[in-house]
């Protein structure tokens, strides 16, 4: 386990006109606070630089894109909202979080933004996938996916939305309700990605990203805007986030939670 003082970090580098944001909480590879800080700040920065033409994020870590959020830092939250009796209901939905207005920044931007997905996606990590307009994997037997169930709760930052629009209700399901992950090779298959690659995803991602760069920026932006009209039910959104906080505070949840901090670590199998 990592020492509680590890951070994670979302570093920034911009080359040619494309923006690279790498993430990196060694050695597990989670995300938490420091992580949702620094994409916020990179945010601000690459919104603010009129040159950038798109934004690839990868991890910066051997196999890991981001495993998940830190389910120590989650355990942590749980007890203390229990601590202090607070309930939720879908009647006072819960205010969107820093994470959650960044993805939605992320889609309402006028750059592409491709996830280069180079090691395990898990939770909110992948969540952040999910956010992205375009998805490459780098072919491996890594897991994918949204597995939140496992531990009592649900994926609370816009996966149970995103993912149910990119492969339809019944597959989402199947995968969220089961706590089950994919490989790359068989996100590919579900169109979870794009397509997964035998090259350095980062190398790949760099190219489309590259190409896309080269195109009329206004057009490139009308094109994303017209593609994302469609846009998330922000009900809904409130919603996911309210019986995400409802399932933080129970017993269940709290006890599986600890029993996955202190013995597997494993999301998965807690």
């Amino acid at each position: 386990m990592a020492s509680e003082t590890s951070r994670g970090r979302a570093e920034l580098f911009i080359e040619n006109q494309i923006a690279i944001v790498r993430f990196s909480s060694p050695p597990e590879g989670f995300m938490d606070e420091g992580t949702v800080s620094d994409l916020a700040a990179a945010m601000d920065r690459i919104d603010s630089d009129e040159s950038v033409r798109a934004c690839v994020l990868t991890g910066g870590q051997d196999d890991v894109f981001i495993r998940h959020f830190d389910v120590r830092v989650l355990e942590a939250r749980s007890r203390a909202l229990k601590a202090r009796g607070k309930q939720f209901s879908l009647d006072r939905p819960v205010p969107e979080p820093q994470l959650h207005a960044l993805m939605r920044r992320m889609e309402e931007s006028r750059l592409p933004f491709i996830a280069a997905i180079n090691g395990t996606a898990m939770g909110g990590g992948f969540e952040l996938c999910l956010a992205c307009d375009i998805r490459l994997a780098q072919s491996g037997s890594y897991p994918i996916g949204l597995p939140e169930v496992n531990l009592g709760i649900l994926p609370g930052a816009g996966g149970t939305q995103r993912l149910s629009r990119l492969i339809g209700p019944a597959r989402a399901l199947e995968l969220m309700l089961c706590g089950a992950t994919v490989t790359p090779q068989q996100a590919a298959a579900l169109g979870i990605v794009n397509r997964c690659v035998d090259a350095p995803v980062l190398t790949e991602a760099m190219a489309l990203a590259r190409t896309i760069a080269d195109k009329p920026a206004r057009a490139v932006g009308h094109i994303k805007q017209l593609v994302r009209m469609s846009g998330l039910d922000e009900a809904a959104m409130a919603a996911e986030r309210t019986l995400f906080c409802d399932l933080m505070v129970t017993d269940e949840a709290i006890e599986l939670m600890a029993r996955m901090n202190a013995g597997s670590n494993d999301i998965r199998n807690p």
